[in-house]
């Protein structure tokens, strides 16, 4: 069973935009798709069709092989976005907490799932600290922890290192990696729709970069990627340069 299915999805807001058009896409079950294309592509709108944040004006979405609201409604993804949107009155635990208690989990079920995803991000020693006593890549860190405690199938990430430093967003592109692999199923990885304007980013993080066009967005290339590995020496690799160079000849048209 496939993590998406978009079946022929435009998007058509109440003011006129077009922001989508005509878009097919799977992803399969422990896939990581990146999304990237021109800004205003509509790169965003389709990760809010996934997580039913948005209706779509025509066509379907199923994630997991169900309706995209019955799967919203069983907290069937987690998500992420650029800003960590941490509530700072919260401690970093009771934030990893919170999806959590949303669904009526007991008291000590939540504390010790929030524990051990916070050892998996690094930062169980800071569980009793507050957001705005964390640095920015760590807050991100806390985001992503919250969005694996329910133990999803699927991760919707719009953009959630664009606002870091370079070497921090590096370090968190394969922690994000070794993370998947950890909280997915036996067999496969977490699944994941990602989305970016870094070519290097999306590069490096994928097994398919999907490419889009300017608005109307549609999907103008479909790149797998394959490299010798996913640390400091397969982004060294002529593989890893090859694919740069194909999709961003992609975006060009």
């Amino acid at each position: 069973m496939s993590a998406v299915d978009i079946s022929g999805v435009s998007k058509t807001f109440n003011d006129g935009t077009e922001a989508l058009t005509e878009v097919d896409l799977v992803v399969g079950d422990g896939e990581f798709v990146s999304l990237i294309g021109p800004s205003g592509c509509g790169k965003s709108t389709l990760l809010r069709l996934i997580a039913d944040l948005l209706p779509p004006s025509t066509g379907t979405v199923t994630v997991a092989g169900k309706p995209a609201d019955q799967a919203r409604r069983e907290q069937a993804y987690g998500l992420a976005f650029q800003q960590a949107g941490l509530f700072e009155w919260r401690t970093v635990r009771k934030n990893v907490e919170l999806p959590l208690e949303l669904r009526g989990v007991s008291r000590s079920e939540r504390k010790a799932r929030a524990e051990e995803m916070l050892a998996l991000v690094g930062l169980a020693d800071f569980a009793g600290h507050y957001p705005g006593q964390l640095s920015g890549g760590m807050q991100q860190r806390v985001a992503i922890a919250r969005a694996l405690a329910v133990q999803p199938p699927l991760l919707l990430m719009d953009e959630p290192f664009g606002a870091l430093d370079e070497m921090t967003r590096e370090r968190l592109q394969s922690e994000l990696l070794s993370i998947c692999a950890k909280t997915g199923t036996s067999n496969t990885r977490t699944s994941t729709v990602f989305v970016t304007h870094s070519i290097s980013e999306a590069v490096f993080l994928s097994d398919r970069v999907v490419v889009m066009s300017a608005r109307p967005g549609r999907i103008t290339a479909s790149i797998d990627v394959e490299l010798p590995s996913r640390d400091d020496a397969g982004r060294q690799s002529p593989a890893f340069f090859d694919k740069i160079t194909e999709v961003r000849k992609a975006l060009r048209g």
